[in-house]
């Protein structure tokens, strides 16, 4: 299995909707359909177009999103699991974020695949809520592809009935991460992954991330110590202000949100 970085997906998916288009077309042919023929033409070409778009897009070329991770997928294994074993990782409570947050100015979540898989959209909500009651300045750093396609992010926070205002893409609020006092990144991995942006040699080089490094101070909800979607380890996550919330992000954030309220 190909590990692919989750601002990837959407440039694989385009290539398999290319493929369908091509496959259509060949069933054409040995059913000597010409409408199926001409369909399938005209989706494998849209879809070749879009591929080629996208992948220009994310800095990409199609060949390094496909098959770049394949040598990091056959030489780690166990070795980066050992690596990153050995770095920091410091681990947090609700308690301990509660007060952080609680006394901030500003404050931006970073949503990712986590949050959906969680269905915490609603328990972010309040926790920002919260923190608005006290004063404390709230936005959402969207990626373009946090989760697993475009507008997934969007999607899920209008349905808790978050603020469309309260909204940003990462070009209007990637540069004010490091006057931003406390991040929350939520069930986000690859998208915050600064490797994209400082490792040459990382196979997700190029890829457009959120500067979440840049805060003063952060906060990670994540299930476990796994790599992300990439199975690319994120020096995020060992980063000396980076703190860990492990467990369900959505009864981390009932339990950090609760804790605010108390601080």
């Amino acid at each position: 299995m190909l590990p692919i970085g989750g601002a990837d997906m959407p440039v694989v998916i385009a290539v398999l909707n290319s493929m369908t288009g091509v496959a259509a077309a060949l069933t054409g042919f040995v059913l000597n359909n010409q409408a199926l023929i001409i369909a399938g033409i005209l989706v494998g070409a849209s879809g070749a177009f879009l591929t080629l778009l996208m992948a220009r897009a994310m800095n990409r070329s199609v060949s390094n999103v496909l098959f770049g991770a394949w040598g990091a997928a056959a030489v780690g294994g166990g070795g980066a699991a050992g690596a990153a074993a050995e770095l920091p990782m410091r681990e947090a409570t609700p308690d301990d974020a509660a007060v952080p947050l609680a006394y901030a100015d500003n404050v931006i979540i970073v949503p990712g695949y986590g949050l959906a898989v969680a269905q915490a959209q609603h328990a972010v909500r309040e926790l920002a809520e919260t923190l608005q009651e006290r004063g404390v300045q709230v936005r959402y750093a969207i990626h373009p592809v946090a989760g697993r396609m475009p507008g997934h992010m969007n999607v899920l926070l209008a349905e808790a009935n978050v603020p469309y205002d309260d909204l940003y893409e990462m070009d209007q609020i990637n540069e004010d991460f490091a006057n931003t006092d406390v991040a929350i990144v939520v069930g986000a991995n690859d998208v915050t992954n600064p490797a994209a942006r400082d490792d040459p040699g990382s196979p997700i080089y190029g890829m457009p991330i959120l500067n979440v490094d840049q805060a003063k101070t952060v906060y990670v909800l994540k299930r476990g110590r796994g790599a992300g979607f990439a199975g690319i380890e994120n020096m995020l996550f060992h980063d000396p202000k980076t703190s860990m919330l492990f467990g369900d992000a959505k009864d981390s954030l009932s339990k950090l949100n609760a804790a605010v309220r108390e601080a």
